[in-house]
């Protein structure tokens, strides 16, 4: 089944909400504002948990570690920041991007961060170590990375430039693929069409079809895979999200949200629960059947 219930609207009170994101377990998620702050909330009770400061421009997106202690983050102010859940404080702040940082990833073992930036490249930072620069550059791209999929060996990476990269690490080999017009993820691409990525990074069926509807001609929007990979969800600038099956290209359910573009979304590793983000708030939703504990808010 499909989310086509609203369960929760949350005012984020955090400016614009650039990004929203599900903790590894989906019990809890993350909001990037354009006041610069994190947040952390349990999404439907409606609870703010934490506020993390420390970026000195809006926060643009965030990634939870595999056991939920820490926290990274990448903004407009150039900086990759990660964080300690339980203190909410800084515990490294890493500098070196010359643009601002548009993704963030965790390795599996939550050892390096990964991020990427306007400057076309992509850098890994020690987490257990104090050395300042980036244990390793990739900037084979030739615009900016706009979004980034790590595995235990690959590295995945979407670029304004037209190209998604593959870097086998285990091999050492960089395997890239023209997609045409500028790629603004590795699930999404402007010019109303829409490509996902494998579930193991691989390329077994990735450009095999084309997703499109959606209207996205101005923002970075986000694109993911429905909790059992059957569906493809996309953003859209029209406020609505688009559906399509995975297999067949065709369109499931276009969700009306709002008046407005529909900047972000998250899907739930593990159940039919979707998040989106327009303006300054995030929506909650389920299926149809499903009841909240309590009544829906």
């Amino acid at each position: 089944m499909l989310p086509q219930k609203r369960l929760k609207t949350l005012d984020c009170e955090q400016g614009a909400v650039r990004a929203v994101r599900f903790n590894v377990d989906g019990n809890y998620c993350l909001t990037c504002g354009s006041d610069k702050t994190l947040k952390l909330w349990n999404p439907l009770r409606g609870t703010l948990l934490r506020t993390y400061s420390g970026h000195g421009y809006e926060v643009l997106d965030a990634a939870g570690s595999f056991d939920n202690s820490n926290l990274c983050s990448g903004g407009g102010d150039k900086a990759v920041v990660l964080w300690d859940v339980a203190s909410g404080q800084v515990v490294r702040k890493f500098r070196g991007h010359a643009g601002k940082v548009n993704t963030v990833q965790f390795n599996e073992e939550a050892t390096l961060i990964l991020s990427g930036s306007i400057d076309s490249s992509i850098r890994c930072w020690d987490c257990r170590s104090r050395r300042p620069e980036p244990v390793q550059t990739l900037d084979e791209a030739r615009d900016g990375i706009s979004s980034v999929k790590v595995s235990d060996h690959e590295v995945l990476a979407g670029s304004v430039d037209g190209r998604v990269r593959r870097y086998d690490l285990r091999m050492g080999q960089l395997f890239s693929d023209y997609v045409g017009s500028e790629c603004c993820g590795t699930g999404d691409r402007q010019g109303q069409q829409c490509r996902p990525p494998g579930p193991s990074l691989g390329f077994s069926w990735l450009y095999l079809l084309l997703y499109t509807g959606h209207q996205n001609k101005q923002y970075k929007l986000d694109c993911c895979l429905s909790e059992r990979d059957t569906h493809v969800v996309s953003c859209s600038e029209d406020g609505k999200v688009f559906f399509w099956d995975l297999v067949e290209g065709s369109l499931a359910l276009a969700l009306p949200v709002g008046p407005g573009v529909v900047q972000s979304l998250a899907f739930h590793p593990t159940e039919p629960c979707l998040l989106t983000a327009m303006a300054g708030r995030i929506q909650c939703w389920r299926e149809e059947a499903y009841e909240a504990e309590g009544g829906a808010g």
